[in-house]
């Protein structure tokens, strides 16, 4: 950063004495609190927070110098909850993201369903992968989809759960078209995250969950025989340069 665009230390100075406000805020809302959930709290807790980063960006910009604080982001936690204390009706939202990992697998997988299936009508939708999907999501539940995902050439990405509740239930077909759309955050009752970026918290603890393992994964390889002997006669079949297909991302809302 030029001089000319950093900041004074006065700004600075002004800063500093902004997050010891907040502080003081904060603190006199915390005895004042009224419940686990007082609004007044979560309001200081976040003038605190925005006053912090302030005070940590002009610090770093002006003396090239960080504080030991770490603010969390908006997105790391919810709002109070303000929905009704005794709901009638809940909505459950589930977004599960998946990579198609091994296009030829999820064909396969659904060269097999469209074979099993003797009223179908379209017996090519299997040749694509956005078609194989389709009859992939059209014959599994999306829970045994989870479950079976590597099985099915998927690879697993993040997934979330939130749990909200309501006065009452919506009519039928009142949010289907747009199923997401109006969510708010303060009626979600929990919520739980599925992340690759929390993997490296816990890989000591799984190394000895996947030694007592082995010996499933040996059952399961054996089931897999029939699919891995049909995956290599694909494969003979299908080196053209034409029947190259690229990994697609499916981001399945659910």
């Amino acid at each position: 950063m030029s001089d000319a665009a950093q900041p004074t230390a006065a700004e600075v100075r002004a800063a500093a004495e902004a997050v010891k406000t907040a502080l003081d805020r904060h603190l006199a809302a915390v005895e004042r609190r009224s419940g686990e959930d007082d609004p007044a709290v979560y309001d200081a807790f976040n003038q605190l927070a925005a006053a912090a980063e302030a005070y940590d960006e002009l610090l770093y910009d002006r003396y090239d110098e960080v504080t030991p604080f770490e603010i969390p982001g908006a997105d790391d936690t919810l709002p109070p909850y303000t929905g009704p204390e005794e709901p009638s009706a809940l909505s459950v939202l589930i977004r599960r993201d998946y990579a198609v990992a091994e296009p030829q697998r999820l064909m396969a997988h659904a060269r097999r369903i469209e074979a099993a299936d003797e009223e179908s009508t379209d017996m090519d939708a299997s040749g694509t992968v956005h078609g194989a999907l389709s009859l992939l999501f059209g014959e599994f539940e999306p829970d045994e989809i989870a479950s079976r995902h590597k099985e099915f050439g998927l690879e697993e990405g993040d997934s979330t759960l939130w749990v909200t509740a309501a006065d009452e239930a919506a009519d039928p077909g009142e949010w289907l078209e747009a199923p997401f759309e109006q969510v708010d955050p303060q009626s979600v009752v929990c919520r739980f995250d599925v992340s690759a970026v929390f993997d490296d918290e816990f890989d000591d603890e799984f190394d000895d969950d996947e030694e007592e393992d082995g010996d499933a994964d040996g059952d399961a390889a054996e089931l897999d025989e029939d699919l891995a002997a049909e995956l290599d006669e694909d494969g003979a079949e299908d080196d053209g340069p034409g029947d190259t297909v690229v990994p697609a991302r499916l981001e399945a809302d659910r």
